[in-house]
Protein backbone atom coordinates (compact mmCIF):
# COMPACT_ATOMS: atom_id res chain seq x y z
CA UNK A 1 0.00 0.00 0.00
CA UNK A 2 2.97 2.19 0.46
CA UNK A 3 1.03 5.35 2.11
CA UNK A 4 0.84 6.26 6.23
CA UNK A 5 -2.38 6.00 7.56
CA UNK A 6 -3.20 7.25 11.02
CA UNK A 7 -7.20 7.90 10.60
CA UNK A 8 -8.63 4.44 11.87
CA UNK A 9 -12.52 5.27 12.05
CA UNK A 10 -14.23 6.27 9.30
CA UNK A 11 -17.88 7.96 9.21
CA UNK A 12 -20.70 7.67 6.51
CA UNK A 13 -19.47 10.89 5.34
CA UNK A 14 -16.08 10.14 4.75
CA UNK A 15 -16.82 7.27 2.76
CA UNK A 16 -19.33 9.22 0.58
CA UNK A 17 -16.33 12.04 -0.26
CA UNK A 18 -13.85 9.41 -0.71
CA UNK A 19 -16.42 7.48 -3.60
CA UNK A 20 -16.82 10.80 -5.10
CA UNK A 21 -13.03 12.24 -5.03
CA UNK A 22 -12.22 8.21 -6.57
CA UNK A 23 -14.45 8.93 -9.51
CA UNK A 24 -12.86 12.52 -9.99
CA UNK A 25 -9.59 11.30 -10.21
CA UNK A 26 -10.85 8.50 -12.24
CA UNK A 27 -11.99 11.03 -14.79
CA UNK A 28 -8.91 12.91 -14.95
CA UNK A 29 -6.79 10.22 -15.58
CA UNK A 30 -8.85 9.11 -18.39
CA UNK A 31 -8.37 12.61 -19.91
CA UNK A 32 -4.52 12.51 -19.32
CA UNK A 33 -3.95 9.67 -20.79
CA UNK A 34 -5.76 11.27 -23.83
CA UNK A 35 -3.18 14.09 -24.11
CA UNK A 36 -0.78 14.29 -21.37
CA UNK A 37 3.08 13.58 -21.91
CA UNK A 38 3.69 10.16 -19.67
CA UNK A 39 7.42 9.01 -19.38
CA UNK A 40 8.46 6.22 -21.22
CA UNK A 41 11.40 7.30 -23.53
CA UNK A 42 13.56 4.31 -22.10
CA UNK A 43 11.64 2.13 -20.09
CA UNK A 44 12.71 1.91 -16.29
CA UNK A 45 12.47 -1.20 -13.94
CA UNK A 46 12.26 -1.84 -10.27
CA UNK A 47 12.39 -4.44 -7.59
CA UNK A 48 10.71 -5.09 -4.35
CA UNK A 49 11.73 -8.16 -2.02
CA UNK A 50 9.47 -8.78 0.64
CA UNK A 51 11.81 -10.72 3.25
CA UNK A 52 11.50 -12.70 6.58
CA UNK A 53 14.12 -12.52 9.92
CA UNK A 54 14.74 -15.59 11.33
CA UNK A 55 16.83 -16.39 14.38
CA UNK A 56 19.43 -19.19 14.93
CA UNK A 57 17.56 -22.13 15.23
CA UNK A 58 15.13 -20.83 12.19
CA UNK A 59 12.20 -19.21 14.18
CA UNK A 60 10.71 -16.05 12.86
CA UNK A 61 11.86 -13.61 14.87
CA UNK A 62 9.72 -11.20 15.49
CA UNK A 63 12.67 -7.73 15.59
CA UNK A 64 11.80 -5.38 12.18
CA UNK A 65 11.71 -2.67 13.93
CA UNK A 66 15.01 -2.93 16.04
CA UNK A 67 16.51 -4.15 12.31
CA UNK A 68 15.32 -1.07 10.82
CA UNK A 69 16.44 1.21 14.11
CA UNK A 70 20.17 -0.07 13.32
CA UNK A 71 19.72 -0.02 9.11
CA UNK A 72 18.77 3.02 9.17
CA UNK A 73 18.81 2.70 5.15
CA UNK A 74 15.75 4.52 3.30
CA UNK A 75 15.37 1.10 0.80
CA UNK A 76 14.21 -0.89 3.86
CA UNK A 77 11.04 -0.38 5.16
CA UNK A 78 8.23 -2.58 7.61
CA UNK A 79 6.49 -5.08 6.07
CA UNK A 80 3.03 -6.45 7.50
CA UNK A 81 4.43 -8.51 9.73
CA UNK A 82 7.26 -7.85 12.51
CA UNK A 83 9.34 -10.60 11.17
CA UNK A 84 9.13 -9.12 7.53
CA UNK A 85 11.26 -6.08 5.71
CA UNK A 86 10.82 -5.18 2.67
CA UNK A 87 13.52 -4.09 0.38
CA UNK A 88 13.30 -1.83 -2.26
CA UNK A 89 16.17 -1.60 -5.00
CA UNK A 90 16.69 1.67 -6.91
CA UNK A 91 15.13 1.63 -10.38
CA UNK A 92 17.10 1.51 -12.71
CA UNK A 93 17.62 0.30 -17.17
CA UNK A 94 18.44 -3.17 -17.93
CA UNK A 95 20.28 -2.30 -20.71
CA UNK A 96 23.89 -3.45 -20.94
CA UNK A 97 25.23 -4.47 -17.41
CA UNK A 98 21.94 -3.45 -15.67
CA UNK A 99 21.59 -6.98 -14.66
CA UNK A 100 24.79 -6.81 -12.67
CA UNK A 101 24.12 -3.51 -11.41
CA UNK A 102 21.13 -4.86 -9.70
CA UNK A 103 22.88 -8.10 -8.55
CA UNK A 104 26.13 -5.95 -6.94
CA UNK A 105 23.26 -3.52 -5.35
CA UNK A 106 21.37 -6.41 -3.65
CA UNK A 107 23.62 -8.16 -2.64
CA UNK A 108 25.64 -5.17 -0.85
CA UNK A 109 22.21 -3.96 0.86
CA UNK A 110 21.62 -7.71 1.88
CA UNK A 111 24.32 -8.20 3.06
CA UNK A 112 24.63 -4.64 5.74
CA UNK A 113 20.98 -5.86 6.51
CA UNK A 114 22.42 -9.52 7.52
CA UNK A 115 24.92 -7.82 9.26
CA UNK A 116 22.49 -5.57 11.67
CA UNK A 117 19.88 -8.39 11.73
CA UNK A 118 22.90 -10.37 13.80
CA UNK A 119 23.16 -8.15 16.29
CA UNK A 120 19.50 -8.51 17.16
CA UNK A 121 19.87 -12.52 17.09
CA UNK A 122 18.43 -12.71 12.77
CA UNK A 123 19.25 -13.17 9.85
CA UNK A 124 17.37 -12.66 6.75
CA UNK A 125 15.77 -15.65 5.03
CA UNK A 126 14.31 -15.15 1.39
CA UNK A 127 11.49 -17.64 0.98
CA UNK A 128 8.12 -17.28 -0.12
CA UNK A 129 6.75 -18.54 3.23
CA UNK A 130 8.64 -18.71 6.12
CA UNK A 131 8.58 -22.65 6.78
CA UNK A 132 8.43 -22.44 10.49
CA UNK A 133 5.93 -20.16 10.82
CA UNK A 134 2.93 -21.63 12.89
CA UNK A 135 -0.42 -20.02 13.68
CA UNK A 136 0.87 -19.07 16.97
CA UNK A 137 3.19 -16.73 15.55
CA UNK A 138 0.44 -15.52 12.95
CA UNK A 139 -1.57 -13.36 15.47
CA UNK A 140 -2.48 -10.00 15.33
CA UNK A 141 -0.11 -8.72 18.05
CA UNK A 142 2.42 -9.82 15.45
CA UNK A 143 1.59 -6.80 12.77
CA UNK A 144 3.89 -4.60 12.68
CA UNK A 145 4.05 -1.28 14.60
CA UNK A 146 2.84 0.98 11.45
CA UNK A 147 -0.59 1.77 12.31
CA UNK A 148 -1.12 1.46 8.06
CA UNK A 149 -1.36 -2.26 8.76
CA UNK A 150 -3.69 -2.02 12.36
CA UNK A 151 -6.16 -0.08 10.12
CA UNK A 152 -6.17 -2.02 6.66
CA UNK A 153 -6.62 -5.07 9.29
CA UNK A 154 -9.65 -3.51 11.35
CA UNK A 155 -11.42 -2.47 7.56
CA UNK A 156 -10.35 -6.04 6.29
CA UNK A 157 -12.20 -8.25 8.94
CA UNK A 158 -15.20 -5.48 9.66
CA UNK A 159 -15.89 -5.91 5.90
CA UNK A 160 -16.10 -9.40 5.98
CA UNK A 161 -18.18 -9.43 9.49
CA UNK A 162 -16.55 -12.92 10.15
CA UNK A 163 -13.49 -14.68 11.03
CA UNK A 164 -11.58 -15.44 7.57
CA UNK A 165 -11.36 -19.17 6.69
CA UNK A 166 -8.23 -20.76 5.63
CA UNK A 167 -8.90 -24.09 3.48
CA UNK A 168 -5.99 -24.90 1.04
CA UNK A 169 -5.66 -28.75 -0.32
CA UNK A 170 -2.72 -29.80 -1.49
CA UNK A 171 -0.31 -32.71 -0.65
CA UNK A 172 -1.82 -32.21 2.69
CA UNK A 173 -4.50 -30.55 3.68
CA UNK A 174 -4.86 -27.27 5.92
CA UNK A 175 -7.92 -25.83 7.67
CA UNK A 176 -8.13 -23.62 10.20
CA UNK A 177 -9.65 -19.92 11.01
CA UNK A 178 -8.28 -16.85 11.79
CA UNK A 179 -9.79 -13.50 13.31
CA UNK A 180 -6.92 -11.34 11.73
CA UNK A 181 -5.04 -10.87 8.12
CA UNK A 182 -1.88 -11.69 10.03
CA UNK A 183 -1.45 -15.19 8.02
CA UNK A 184 -0.93 -12.45 5.37
CA UNK A 185 2.09 -11.57 6.44
CA UNK A 186 3.39 -14.88 5.88
CA UNK A 187 3.42 -14.65 1.97
CA UNK A 188 6.66 -12.90 1.07
CA UNK A 189 7.20 -12.47 -2.99
CA UNK A 190 9.51 -10.77 -5.55
CA UNK A 191 7.33 -7.64 -7.02
CA UNK A 192 8.81 -6.90 -10.93
CA UNK A 193 8.14 -3.22 -12.01
CA UNK A 194 8.04 -2.46 -15.23
CA UNK A 195 7.40 0.92 -16.87
CA UNK A 196 5.73 1.19 -19.94
CA UNK A 197 3.91 3.91 -22.37
CA UNK A 198 0.21 4.31 -22.33
CA UNK A 199 -0.57 2.54 -25.59
CA UNK A 200 1.77 0.01 -25.06
CA UNK A 201 0.25 -0.73 -21.34
CA UNK A 202 -2.43 -3.08 -22.83
CA UNK A 203 -0.53 -5.68 -24.44
CA UNK A 204 2.82 -5.87 -21.58
CA UNK A 205 -0.06 -6.64 -19.10
CA UNK A 206 -2.05 -9.06 -21.34
CA UNK A 207 1.55 -10.36 -21.49
CA UNK A 208 1.70 -10.95 -18.24
CA UNK A 209 -0.79 -12.15 -17.02
CA UNK A 210 -0.41 -15.01 -19.98
CA UNK A 211 3.10 -15.93 -18.93
CA UNK A 212 1.83 -15.72 -15.20
CA UNK A 213 1.46 -19.39 -14.34
CA UNK A 214 5.24 -20.07 -16.35
CA UNK A 215 6.40 -17.79 -13.65
CA UNK A 216 4.99 -19.46 -10.32
CA UNK A 217 6.14 -23.00 -12.14
CA UNK A 218 9.51 -22.47 -12.22
CA UNK A 219 10.06 -19.32 -9.33
CA UNK A 220 7.80 -21.52 -6.34
CA UNK A 221 9.01 -21.60 -3.42
CA UNK A 222 6.30 -22.27 -1.12
CA UNK A 223 5.75 -25.58 -0.41
CA UNK A 224 5.14 -25.66 3.36
CA UNK A 225 2.72 -23.24 6.02
CA UNK A 226 1.88 -24.33 9.70
CA UNK A 227 4.12 -27.40 9.02
CA UNK A 228 2.08 -29.21 6.41
CA UNK A 229 3.17 -29.39 2.80
CA UNK A 230 0.80 -28.18 0.62
CA UNK A 231 1.36 -26.31 -2.76
CA UNK A 232 4.41 -25.80 -4.60
CA UNK A 233 3.33 -22.63 -4.19
CA UNK A 234 1.33 -22.21 -1.02
CA UNK A 235 1.70 -18.10 -1.09
CA UNK A 236 -0.88 -18.30 -3.38
CA UNK A 237 -3.77 -20.09 -2.28
CA UNK A 238 -2.84 -18.55 1.41
CA UNK A 239 -2.74 -14.53 0.32
CA UNK A 240 -6.05 -14.80 -1.95
CA UNK A 241 -7.71 -16.35 1.42
CA UNK A 242 -6.29 -14.64 3.95
CA UNK A 243 -7.45 -10.86 2.27
CA UNK A 244 -10.37 -11.68 1.31
CA UNK A 245 -13.34 -9.46 2.62
CA UNK A 246 -16.53 -11.88 1.00
CA UNK A 247 -18.44 -13.87 3.59
CA UNK A 248 -19.71 -17.09 1.45
CA UNK A 249 -23.19 -15.01 0.60
CA UNK A 250 -21.44 -12.85 -1.28
CA UNK A 251 -18.80 -15.30 -2.67
CA UNK A 252 -21.72 -17.57 -4.14
CA UNK A 253 -23.17 -13.97 -5.97
CA UNK A 254 -19.81 -14.03 -7.59
CA UNK A 255 -18.80 -10.91 -5.94
CA UNK A 256 -15.32 -10.64 -7.08
CA UNK A 257 -12.00 -11.41 -4.10
CA UNK A 258 -10.05 -8.22 -3.54
CA UNK A 259 -6.58 -10.68 -4.32
CA UNK A 260 -7.97 -10.92 -8.19
CA UNK A 261 -6.34 -12.68 -11.27
CA UNK A 262 -8.50 -10.57 -13.24
CA UNK A 263 -11.53 -11.73 -15.72
CA UNK A 264 -11.06 -10.56 -19.02
CA UNK A 265 -8.23 -9.16 -21.60
CA UNK A 266 -8.15 -5.42 -21.48
CA UNK A 267 -7.65 -2.56 -24.28
CA UNK A 268 -6.47 0.32 -22.05
CA UNK A 269 -4.38 0.82 -18.61
CA UNK A 270 -7.86 2.72 -18.14
CA UNK A 271 -9.78 -0.32 -18.12
CA UNK A 272 -8.34 -1.98 -14.91
CA UNK A 273 -8.42 1.27 -12.69
CA UNK A 274 -11.82 1.42 -14.16
CA UNK A 275 -12.67 -1.92 -12.48
CA UNK A 276 -11.42 -1.48 -8.93
CA UNK A 277 -13.69 2.09 -9.00
CA UNK A 278 -16.63 -0.09 -10.29
CA UNK A 279 -16.18 -3.33 -8.05
CA UNK A 280 -14.17 -2.58 -4.39
CA UNK A 281 -15.96 -0.34 -1.65
CA UNK A 282 -13.16 1.58 -0.48
CA UNK A 283 -11.17 -0.35 2.26
CA UNK A 284 -9.24 3.16 3.47
CA UNK A 285 -11.70 6.11 2.68
CA UNK A 286 -9.01 9.24 3.00
CA UNK A 287 -9.38 11.94 1.02
CA UNK A 288 -6.07 14.29 0.11
CA UNK A 289 -6.81 17.84 -0.60
CA UNK A 290 -5.80 18.21 -3.85
CA UNK A 291 -8.29 19.13 -6.57
CA UNK A 292 -7.43 16.96 -9.42
CA UNK A 293 -9.42 18.88 -12.04
CA UNK A 294 -8.05 22.65 -11.28
CA UNK A 295 -4.00 20.75 -10.93
CA UNK A 296 -4.77 19.52 -14.50
CA UNK A 297 -6.25 22.79 -15.95
CA UNK A 298 -3.75 24.77 -14.84
CA UNK A 299 -0.84 22.41 -16.31
CA UNK A 300 0.30 20.83 -13.50
CA UNK A 301 0.67 17.15 -12.69
CA UNK A 302 -2.21 15.67 -10.07
CA UNK A 303 -0.91 13.04 -8.24
CA UNK A 304 -4.38 11.25 -7.82
CA UNK A 305 -3.91 10.58 -4.09
CA UNK A 306 -7.42 8.99 -3.25
CA UNK A 307 -7.01 6.62 -6.72
CA UNK A 308 -3.78 5.70 -6.05
CA UNK A 309 -4.79 4.51 -2.20
CA UNK A 310 -7.46 2.39 -3.65
CA UNK A 311 -5.33 0.80 -6.33
CA UNK A 312 -3.02 -0.60 -3.43
CA UNK A 313 -6.11 -1.92 -1.58
CA UNK A 314 -6.97 -4.28 -4.67
CA UNK A 315 -4.33 -7.12 -4.87
CA UNK A 316 -4.01 -8.21 -8.84
CA UNK A 317 -1.25 -10.41 -9.67
CA UNK A 318 -0.27 -7.66 -12.16
CA UNK A 319 -1.00 -4.71 -10.87
CA UNK A 320 -1.64 -1.16 -12.87
CA UNK A 321 0.51 1.50 -11.39
CA UNK A 322 0.27 5.12 -12.07
CA UNK A 323 3.11 7.21 -10.38
CA UNK A 324 5.69 10.18 -10.88
CA UNK A 325 9.22 11.22 -10.74
CA UNK A 326 10.85 14.09 -10.95
CA UNK A 327 7.38 16.19 -11.93
CA UNK A 328 6.58 13.55 -14.41
CA UNK A 329 3.83 10.83 -14.58
CA UNK A 330 4.65 7.25 -15.45
CA UNK A 331 2.82 3.83 -15.79
CA UNK A 332 4.32 0.67 -14.76
CA UNK A 333 2.75 -2.64 -14.27
CA UNK A 334 3.88 -4.48 -11.22
CA UNK A 335 4.33 -8.10 -11.42
CA UNK A 336 3.51 -10.11 -8.15
CA UNK A 337 3.35 -13.40 -8.94
CA UNK A 338 6.36 -14.79 -7.97
CA UNK A 339 8.10 -15.75 -4.37
CA UNK A 340 11.06 -13.96 -2.73
CA UNK A 341 14.51 -16.12 -3.21
CA UNK A 342 15.98 -18.35 -3.36
CA UNK A 343 19.22 -16.71 -4.13
CA UNK A 344 19.58 -13.13 -5.12
CA UNK A 345 20.80 -14.52 -8.79
CA UNK A 346 17.98 -16.69 -9.26
CA UNK A 347 15.53 -13.71 -7.93
CA UNK A 348 17.63 -11.63 -11.47
CA UNK A 349 17.04 -14.85 -13.42
CA UNK A 350 12.93 -15.03 -12.38
CA UNK A 351 13.30 -10.99 -13.47
CA UNK A 352 15.04 -11.68 -16.74
CA UNK A 353 12.65 -14.10 -17.85
CA UNK A 354 9.64 -12.13 -17.14
CA UNK A 355 11.20 -8.51 -18.89
CA UNK A 356 12.53 -10.33 -21.59
CA UNK A 357 9.41 -12.66 -22.47
CA UNK A 358 6.80 -9.89 -21.59
CA UNK A 359 8.77 -7.56 -24.02
CA UNK A 360 8.81 -10.10 -26.83
CA UNK A 361 5.44 -11.10 -26.65
CA UNK A 362 3.63 -8.00 -25.96
CA UNK A 363 5.44 -6.39 -29.52
CA UNK A 364 4.56 -9.68 -31.44
CA UNK A 365 2.11 -9.84 -34.81
CA UNK A 366 0.01 -12.35 -33.36
CA UNK A 367 -0.57 -11.51 -29.76
CA UNK A 368 -0.74 -15.10 -27.68
CA UNK A 369 -4.11 -13.76 -25.83
CA UNK A 370 -5.50 -13.81 -29.04
CA UNK A 371 -5.04 -17.73 -29.18
CA UNK A 372 -5.74 -18.05 -25.50
CA UNK A 373 -8.92 -17.43 -23.34
CA UNK A 374 -8.65 -15.47 -20.31
CA UNK A 375 -10.15 -18.72 -18.05
CA UNK A 376 -7.41 -20.58 -19.28
CA UNK A 377 -4.68 -18.21 -18.40
CA UNK A 378 -6.13 -18.00 -14.79
CA UNK A 379 -6.32 -22.01 -14.63
CA UNK A 380 -2.99 -22.12 -15.66
CA UNK A 381 -2.27 -20.28 -13.32
CA UNK A 382 -3.11 -21.96 -10.57
CA UNK A 383 -2.23 -25.01 -11.85
CA UNK A 384 1.31 -23.96 -11.83
CA UNK A 385 0.88 -22.87 -8.25
CA UNK A 386 -0.19 -26.54 -7.07
CA UNK A 387 2.08 -28.38 -8.78
CA UNK A 388 5.54 -25.82 -9.22
CA UNK A 389 7.77 -26.91 -12.16
CA UNK A 390 6.23 -30.58 -13.04
CA UNK A 391 3.13 -28.59 -13.82
CA UNK A 392 1.17 -29.22 -17.35
CA UNK A 393 -0.32 -25.81 -18.86
CA UNK A 394 -2.21 -25.17 -21.56
CA UNK A 395 -0.35 -22.81 -24.59
CA UNK A 396 -1.73 -21.86 -28.05
CA UNK A 397 -0.58 -24.61 -30.84
CA UNK A 398 0.75 -26.91 -28.23
CA UNK A 399 -2.48 -27.79 -26.25
CA UNK A 400 -1.43 -29.51 -23.04
CA UNK A 401 2.11 -29.50 -22.37
CA UNK A 402 4.94 -29.10 -19.49
CA UNK A 403 5.89 -26.13 -18.77
CA UNK A 404 9.30 -27.28 -18.72
CA UNK A 405 9.52 -28.47 -22.00
CA UNK A 406 7.11 -25.55 -22.87
CA UNK A 407 10.07 -22.88 -21.56
CA UNK A 408 12.71 -24.76 -23.25
CA UNK A 409 11.68 -25.10 -26.47
CA UNK A 410 9.59 -22.42 -27.10
CA UNK A 411 9.48 -19.82 -24.40
CA UNK A 412 13.44 -19.30 -23.65
CA UNK A 413 14.27 -18.05 -27.09
CA UNK A 414 11.63 -15.47 -26.77
CA UNK A 415 12.95 -14.27 -23.53
CA UNK A 416 16.36 -13.68 -25.12
CA UNK A 417 14.90 -12.26 -28.17
CA UNK A 418 13.02 -9.65 -25.58
CA UNK A 419 15.98 -8.54 -23.54
CA UNK A 420 18.01 -8.30 -26.96
CA UNK A 421 15.31 -5.60 -27.55
CA UNK A 422 16.37 -3.80 -24.35
CA UNK A 423 19.80 -3.88 -25.13
CA UNK A 424 20.90 -6.19 -22.24
CA UNK A 425 24.41 -7.17 -22.60
CA UNK A 426 24.98 -11.21 -24.42
CA UNK A 427 26.67 -12.21 -21.21
CA UNK A 428 24.21 -11.10 -18.87
CA UNK A 429 21.32 -12.60 -20.96
CA UNK A 430 22.73 -15.83 -21.16
CA UNK A 431 24.21 -16.32 -17.81
CA UNK A 432 20.44 -15.67 -16.22
CA UNK A 433 18.47 -17.43 -18.86
CA UNK A 434 21.20 -20.42 -18.40
CA UNK A 435 19.71 -20.46 -14.40
CA UNK A 436 15.97 -21.11 -16.05
CA UNK A 437 17.48 -23.42 -18.51
CA UNK A 438 19.07 -25.32 -15.84
CA UNK A 439 16.21 -25.09 -13.97
CA UNK A 440 14.22 -26.89 -16.33
CA UNK A 441 16.57 -29.69 -17.62
CA UNK A 442 17.10 -30.60 -14.04
CA UNK A 443 13.43 -29.41 -12.70
CA UNK A 444 14.72 -28.05 -9.94
CA UNK A 445 13.76 -25.17 -7.87
CA UNK A 446 13.30 -23.64 -4.49
CA UNK A 447 10.10 -25.85 -3.81
CA UNK A 448 11.91 -29.09 -4.58
CA UNK A 449 14.76 -28.28 -3.03
CA UNK A 450 12.51 -27.54 -0.06
CA UNK A 451 10.59 -30.89 0.32
CA UNK A 452 13.57 -33.00 -0.53
CA UNK A 453 15.88 -31.52 2.01
CA UNK A 454 12.59 -32.19 4.78
CA UNK A 455 11.71 -35.88 3.05
CA UNK A 456 15.64 -36.75 3.57
CA UNK A 457 16.24 -35.29 7.08
CA UNK A 458 12.35 -37.15 8.51
CA UNK A 459 13.66 -40.50 6.65
CA UNK A 460 17.45 -40.30 6.80
CA UNK A 461 17.52 -38.26 10.04
CA UNK A 462 15.11 -39.71 11.83
CA UNK A 463 13.46 -35.78 12.36
CA UNK A 464 9.87 -34.88 12.90
CA UNK A 465 8.20 -32.48 11.20
CA UNK A 466 9.12 -29.51 13.48
CA UNK A 467 12.78 -30.70 13.48
CA UNK A 468 12.86 -31.31 9.89
CA UNK A 469 11.59 -27.89 8.73
CA UNK A 470 14.16 -26.10 11.28
CA UNK A 471 16.73 -28.01 9.95
CA UNK A 472 15.69 -27.08 5.93
CA UNK A 473 15.31 -23.20 7.18
CA UNK A 474 18.67 -23.26 8.27
CA UNK A 475 20.82 -25.21 5.84
CA UNK A 476 18.23 -23.13 3.34
CA UNK A 477 20.57 -19.73 4.87
CA UNK A 478 23.74 -21.09 4.48
CA UNK A 479 23.39 -21.75 0.83
CA UNK A 480 21.07 -18.67 -0.01
CA UNK A 481 24.46 -16.79 1.17
CA UNK A 482 26.64 -18.50 -1.04
CA UNK A 483 24.52 -17.30 -4.28
CA UNK A 484 24.67 -20.21 -5.84
CA UNK A 485 21.79 -20.48 -8.16
CA UNK A 486 19.27 -23.36 -6.28
CA UNK A 487 19.25 -26.09 -8.84
CA UNK A 488 22.71 -26.94 -7.54
CA UNK A 489 22.28 -26.60 -4.19
CA UNK A 490 22.67 -30.34 -2.30
CA UNK A 491 20.13 -31.93 -0.45
CA UNK A 492 22.13 -32.92 2.81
Amino acid sequence: MGRDVSQGVFSREDRVRYRQKVRRCLDVFALMLDDFGFDADRPMTGLEIELNLADGTGEPAMRNSEILANLADPNFQTELGRFNLELNAAPRLIEGNGFADYEQDLRDSLARADERATRSDARIVMVGILPTLTAGHLVVDNLSANERYQVLNEQIVTARGEDIELDIRGVQRLETHTDSIAPEAACTSLQLHLQVAPDSFADVWNAAQAIAGVQVALGANSPYLYGKQLWAETRVALFEQATDTRPDELKAQGVRPRVWFGERWITSIFDLFEENVRYFPPLLPICDDEDPVEVLHDGGVPQLAELRLHNGTVYRWNRPVYDIMNGRPHLRVENRVLPAGPTVVDMLANAAFYFGLARELSESDRPVWSQLTFSTAEENFHAAARRGIEATVFWPRLGEVRVTDLVLDVLLPRAAAGLDRFGVAAPHRDRLLGIIEQRCRTRRNGAVWQTETVRAAERGRGMDRKAALHHMVQRYGELQRSNEPVHTWPVD
